[in-house]
């Protein structure tokens, strides 16, 4: 018989039954099956229940499996919810972040941070897309390897940090930020998912994590403060993070918070990117199809350029589809939320300080609302057919109140970066190199993505 949680007393004070995911084990609860087959896991809580208790150690977290559910959490109680666990552990490199805060505070954050990401400054930024995209074709050579994860994971951190900080940067300054990044992505997420009290131990990736938090924010609080002295700004985000006042109160950011809001746009403005630019041309190499049409279509848009423009993402309709397939194939596995009041779910009373999960991935791959879930099929998001899918199952940068400020420049630039690539090159896999998804906090990452440089022939 099916585990149930809750009941007359309920769960740490849960009114109401829930059923429990299978495969939970004595004090480590559901985490051995989450890391051991997370598709498996996740795919699977939905058959459950419209809401799924799920134990990380001992600790029960609620995760609700429908979209009406999921939009209750993020959007239309998100009053009553506040960022949870998983976030919380990250607070020592996002300081109070958007990626972190909540309440007032977080509502504040957003409407000074907002503005730097409108449609004429994203044109602005897209010129630095364009560039550096253009750089890193330029720079590989034909049948030459290349590790194709590293490589998009470089161009979102060149991108973000020009966008960031202008072109004035000295190389030290770039060669810290280049260097501290991706050892934060990646490490970032172990330290999300491990025991709290790992954390203090001498050991070797401790011990980087917090090298690399310490380095970022020195060298990025630096530059703020010269930034604040300058009497002429460069015409980047930074600047208008420092310039941007409050609609309703006149108030401007301090230091702190700039540097806060900076580092959380340097690493969770870099891996989403990286990560969809990376499985996507993963996927292109496995669907030759797709990659013929795509690739018809960067010939007929950019006719004979060898480099995508902001003018061009209108016309790059099916190149849209595509990234939209790979970022519901390749969701974020969990988004915790902690309840700040009692909260009616489904049925269920959770009380305050009731940790809750919202899973993209689960939804994504439902069949209820993607038929043939683990199919990959940037048809789903033809016009004809994508009127038809319910929007609140598809949350590649979250909803509501937390949806990511930053979505049109993540899309901007997967769309500008395939375009100059698919203009140049194909990417074809390494024989013998078997690509498996790496379980984070976040989305999934690749292994072994060594793809060969092929130029295209028209």
């Amino acid at each position: 018989m099916a585990e149930i949680a809750g009941g007359s007393r309920g769960v740490r004070g849960v009114s109401g039954a829930v059923p429990v995911a299978a495969r939970r084990w004595p004090l480590v609860g559901h985490v051995f099956s989450l890391l051991r087959d997370p598709h498996r896991f996740m795919t699977s809580l939905s058959v459950r229940g419209d809401v799924v208790c799920i134990y990380l150690g001992t600790l029960p977290v609620y995760v609700p499996t429908t979209p009406e559910l999921v939009h209750q959490v993020l959007a239309t109680d998100a009053n009553k919810f506040e960022k949870g666990m998983l976030f919380q552990r990250l607070r020592p490199l996002l300081g109070n972040g958007l990626a972190v805060s909540g309440g007032d505070y977080y509502r504040r954050q957003r409407r000074l941070v907002q503005p730097s990401f409108q449609r004429v400054r994203i044109a602005r930024y897209a010129e630095i897309m364009s560039e550096l995209a253009g750089e890193l074709v330029s720079s590989w050579k034909p049948e030459q390897v290349v590790g194709v994860d590293r490589s998009m994971q470089d161009l979102a951190i060149a991108v973000a940090g020009r966008a960031l900080f202008s072109t004035d940067l000295d190389t030290r300054v770039t060669s810290e930020i280049q260097r501290s990044v991706p050892v934060l992505l990646q490490d970032g997420s172990a330290r999300a998912l491990t025991p709290k009290l790992l954390e203090k131990l001498p050991i070797s990736w401790n011990r980087r994590f917090d090298e690399a938090i310490g380095q970022l924010r020195r060298m990025v609080s630096e530059l703020v403060r010269t930034m604040r002295t300058d009497d002429v700004r460069p015409d980047d985000l930074l600047s208008a993070l420092i310039s941007a006042r409050d609609e309703e109160t006149g108030e401007s950011m301090n230091d702190q918070q700039v540097l806060d809001e900076v580092v959380t746009l340097l690493i969770a403005g870099t891996q989403t990117t990286a990560l969809a630019l990376a499985w996507l041309f993963h996927e292109l190499a496995r669907h030759p199809e797709v990659e013929r049409r795509l690739h018809a279509e960067i010939d007929e848009v950019l006719g004979g350029r060898r480099r995508a423009t902001f003018d061009d993402l209108p016309a790059l309709t099916y190149t849209r589809q595509v990234a939209n397939e790979v970022l519901r194939r390749y969701a974020p596995w969990l988004l915790m939320r902690r309840t700040t009041e009692e909260v009616a779910l489904d049925g269920l009373v959770l009380p305050a300080d009731t940790e809750v999960a919202v899973s993209p991935y689960t939804l994504h791959h439902d069949s209820r609302y993607f038929p043939e879930p683990n199919r990959f099929d940037p048809r789903r998001w033809a016009p004809d057919r994508d009127a038809g899918l319910p929007r609140k199952a598809f949350l590649p940068f979250g909803s509501g109140l937390h949806h990511c400020p930053g979505h049109s420049f993540a899309h901007a630039e997967i769309a500008i970066t395939v375009a100059t690539v698919g203009s140049h090159y194909k990417l074809v896999p390494v024989p013998g190199r078997r690509v498996r998804m790496k379980m984070t906090a976040g989305m999934p990452y690749p292994s072994q993505l060594a793809m060969r440089v092929i130029p295209r022939s028209r």
